[in-house]
């Protein structure tokens, strides 16, 4: 991990960590095994927690790695070369790279613009804290963009050619857009009304205070009453009219079904009708997002078709097109009908007396 030595006063530090965690005459093994056993990663991440031993650079918070697929495995499957006299042996401890077990995601990058100008995996990604797509807030995958591709940047090249862009933005994540996805889906978070925005800036609710609301563990029952794990839409609509929720509104955000590194923008993604049309796919499948204590958010299916079964489903959501209503078709066609009716009644009833107005 260092390139150099460390300084003999770190390097002391490190060795008292290390030596506190190896074995003594009647203890029980504390899991040094760096990934193996019960105790997985303890004593890498003894040293490795804590950015005064190891340096900024190669800090992990042992909470957000401790969810990821990487820590499943264990450091030293891709820090294979470390030995006992790390870091003292002065050795790169990795060896191991994404692409060697990421092979269909490094085919896919290999093809896109951004492999030429960020070659690492690492520089998107970092290793100790990755979460799948799914278990991150939508628009919070826009947060990775935005380190390279400015907010400001983002908005006015969009403006150029995209009607109210800043709505759009506010409304899907980059990834919905740029990985070529045929099938979309809704994605459907909790919000809170104090904290609602407008544009592209928006929040969600946080695990804390949605059991606050809840009064239990098990947020979920907010919206799912029976707690089937699979939600209504008369359960959406009871949830937006039940006057204990009145601080708590659904957002609504259009997400890929599925991902690509390739960054290739489909074809869709220029044609409005794609997504403003009388109900495609996009506005037909949806699910509720919730968090989880850890961070993450869990998923949950929704009754197919509840993004247009009625405006007070998902209020705070509409997609031109997509979300049209029956009722208000009907209605529409009715005034249309009407409309017409004197115009036309006229014209006709002027037809069937021309003969008589030519004898005037």
């Amino acid at each position: 991990m260092h390139k150099q030595h460390l300084p003999i006063q770190q390097l002391a530090a490190i060795a008292a960590v290390v030596a506190s965690l190896i074995p003594q005459p009647g203890q029980a093994d504390p899991g040094y095994s760096f990934g193996d056993g019960a105790q997985k990663n303890r004593s890498c991440l003894s040293c490795h927690k804590d950015k005064e031993l190891v340096g900024a650079a190669n800090q992990i918070s042992p909470k957000a790695f401790q969810h990821t697929t990487h820590a499943q495995l264990g450091c030293k499957t891709c820090h294979n070369t470390v030995s006992d006299k790390h870091p003292s042996d002065g050795k790169i401890a990795r060896t191991t790279t994404c692409s060697d077990c990421h092979t269909d995601i490094a085919s896919q990058y290999s093809i896109s613009k951004h492999s030429l100008s960020v070659p690492d995996c690492s520089a998107c990604h970092n290793p100790h804290s990755v979460h799948k797509p799914g278990e991150v807030y939508a628009l919070d995958l826009n947060k990775t963009c935005t380190t390279c591709h400015t907010q400001d940047k983002i908005a006015a090249s969009h403006a150029q050619w995209l009607p109210q862009s800043n709505l759009h933005l506010g409304s899907i994540n980059c990834i919905t857009c740029h990985t070529k996805s045929d099938a979309f889906v809704l994605s459907v978070y909790v919000s809170r009304r104090d904290q609602k925005t407008t544009g592209s800036a928006t929040t969600v609710a946080d695990y804390a205070y949605l059991k606050s609301k809840a009064n239990s563990d098990n947020i979920a029952k907010l919206v799912d009453r029976n707690q089937d794990s699979y939600i209504s839409i008369e359960e959406l609509r009871n949830f937006n009219t039940n006057p204990l929720n009145k601080d708590l509104y659904l957002k609504a955000i259009l997400t890929p079904a599925a991902t690509s590194h390739a960054f290739q923008i489909s074809d869709k993604s220029w044609n409005c009708t794609s997504c403003h049309a009388a109900g495609p796919d996009a506005a037909q499948v949806s699910r509720l997002v919730l968090p989880k204590q850890d961070g993450t958010f869990q998923h949950m299916d929704i009754e197919k078709g509840a993004s247009i079964a009625a405006l007070n489903v998902i209020p705070d959501f509409y997609m031109m097109g997509s979300s049209r209503n029956t009722i208000l078709n009907m209605l529409g066609i009715g005034i249309l009908a009407g409309g017409m009716v004197m115009p036309v009644g006229h014209g006709f009833f002027r037809f069937l007396t021309r003969k008589n107005r030519r004898k005037e």
